[in-house]
């Protein structure tokens, strides 16, 4: 069955968002950006949970996103981050992003005001009606509060540009049913998860490893999709060391930033209340990094 998003397969970047002394460094991301558009990236996802979004004043988010389609400059697709617990903030953001050039949105569910089901179908179909960007539905109960059931998801499938979700439920039936029951593409929000979830229909990643190993996590989806699950499965349990500490030693976005500060790729300051690993979990992930090749 052909999918809404199907031009968006492969993997996106879940960028972080580079400070120095408490500002945006413009100039570093830049640089991450021309990295991963030298490694052959499908899209960009700027001013996500991983670009520490909820930190971000209205106006450094805004500047993020079209800073961001300015620089990619039309080598990849721009996926930004647009959601909000309120509706009327998405769709403010969703207009912004689409006037920026931005190839698509992707839209968080509604966080912690955990609306019922009625209430994330008219969250999107607010949005969608309004703007005519491509939209990816982000559903992270992890971090919101609350799933966006498979029947809320089929039902917003029928809007025209809800082309995508982001699945990061960590259910594999989820995502089956979701797959079986729309026309979406599905692209997996936990990078673990990425190889079982091509092997149910899933089409791709947003990815938090890629902002280091972009290669690594493209071979693995090619790989998949030329049909050679036994390469991929090799790639998954190399890459898998480093996907667990993106998410096991601290909160996203804290191991990334650390390791692309050890990388040299980045200066690693968080912005409050994000504070950076402890030495223990420092050493830890300095040790994952070394065995797969990166120090």
């Amino acid at each position: 069955m052909a999918r809404k998003g199907s031009d968006f397969a492969g993997v996106s970047v879940a960028i972080v968002t580079p400070f120095r002394d408490g500002q945006i460094d413009f100039a570093r991301l830049r640089e991450q950006i021309d990295f991963l558009v030298d490694a052959g990236v499908t899209c960009l996802c700027p001013v996500g949970t991983t670009g520490e979004s909820p930190t971000l004043s209205h106006e450094e988010h805004e500047r993020v996103i079209a800073e961001t389609v300015q620089m990619a400059a039309g080598r990849v697709k721009v996926m930004a981050g647009t959601g909000s617990n309120s509706t009327a903030e998405a769709l403010r953001l969703t207009r912004f992003a689409a006037r920026a050039g931005a190839d698509a949105a992707l839209m968080v569910a509604p966080y912690y005001n955990k609306p019922t089901q009625e209430g994330f179908y008219q969250h999107y179909r607010a949005v969608a009606e309004e703007v005519e960007l491509p939209i990816c539905v982000y559903n992270i109960p992890g971090r919101t509060g609350k799933n966006i059931e498979p029947s809320t998801i089929a039902r917003l499938a029928e809007l025209s540009n809800i082309t995508m979700v982001k699945e990061a439920t960590g259910s594999l039936d989820q995502a089956s049913e979701i797959l079986s029951t729309t026309d979406l593409t599905l692209l997996s929000g936990d990078d673990s998860l990425t190889l079982p979830l091509l092997s149910v229909g899933g089409e791709g990643v947003i990815s938090v490893v890629a902002n280091i190993v972009p290669g690594a996590m493209k071979e693995l989806v090619d790989a998949f999709a030329a049909g050679d699950a036994a390469a991929a499965c090799r790639l998954h349990h190399r890459l898998f060391p480093l996907c667990r500490d993106m998410l096991s030693l601290a909160t996203n976005p804290i191991p990334i930033k650390a390791a692309m500060r050890l990388l040299g790729r980045d200066s690693g300051e968080l912005r409050l209340p994000m504070t950076p690993l402890d030495e223990q979990q420092e050493a830890s992930l300095r040790k994952t990094l070394t065995e797969f090749g990166l120090l």
